[in-house]
């Protein structure tokens, strides 16, 4: 994995969870530097789901380290939380808004208001291809553009780190892969350090950091061609997990 600007970005070391007797996460431990793409692939029930929920404080910090742009969660919680921006798997938009109200609520929640939250928000917009959609209801847009938008709102108040939770659920593949390119250019072009949680092969390309999760331990942590070692990385990733790529 890429350890390049790792102030910037995203480290665990050692991190084990569980919920009673089930173990969900096992001494999980990987870096992700500023800058990179990181793909978190694993089959449903891998762990992908806890370890974001650890991430952004919903679950208590457990044994183990985790620090986010070089703030320990578990001592500098607001600090590191303030350093992340977050696009859960559900849908968190309010319908009834537009899309420049729903990002105008988020902008005030993090003390963002008047011109200047004015100025965030359509640069956000402008950078995710939505700024003609900004006084469109929510409602009417399709799905595909209710990612970019809830993508631009986690953008807002200029966090580090962006997290990702399977953020293509229900897509079709032209919008998967529009989504996906996206992301992708915010780490490239704007150095923003990028974990994104998938279940699907196809999202991942092969100068991405990979980390392959299952059954909450890490099989394979390194760039995705060197995962794949020549080989497909939907055959490397079905045969190590035993998943459907």
């Amino acid at each position: 994995m890429a350890t390049n600007s790792a102030a910037a970005g995203l480290s665990l070391q050692g991190v084990t969870y569980r919920y009673g007797p089930r173990v969900a996460l096992d001494e999980v431990s990987f870096e992700v530097g500023g800058g990179r793409f990181c793909a978190l692939l694993g089959p449903n029930g891998a762990g992908k789901s806890t370890l974001f929920a650890l991430l952004t404080g919903l679950l208590a910090p457990p044994p183990g380290s985790v620090r986010v742009a070089g703030h320990d969660i578990r001592t500098h919680p607001t600090r590191a939380l303030a350093c992340l921006g977050v696009v859960f798997q559900s849908a968190t938009l309010d319908l009834d808004l537009t899309v420049e109200q729903n990002l105008r609520y988020f902008a005030a929640l993090h003390g963002l208001a008047g011109r200047e939250a004015g100025l965030r928000i359509s640069a956000a917009l402008e950078r995710l291809g939505m700024a003609e959609r900004a006084r469109e209801p929510a409602r009417a847009l399709n799905g595909g553009h209710r990612r970019r938008t809830e993508i631009a709102r986690a953008l807002l108040h200029g966090p580090q780190v962006l997290l990702l939770d399977e953020p293509t659920v229900g897509l079709d593949a032209a919008a998967r892969a529009g989504i996906t390119a996206h992301v992708h250019a915010l780490a490239r072009e704007d150095g923003l350090t990028v974990l994104w949680a998938t279940h699907l092969v196809d999202e991942v390309a092969p100068e991405d950091d990979l980390i392959i999760l299952h059954q909450g331990r890490v099989l394979r942590q390194a760039t995705a061609a060197e995962v794949a070692q020549g080989a497909s990385l939907s055959e490397v990733f079905l045969g190590l997990t035993g998943a459907e790529a």
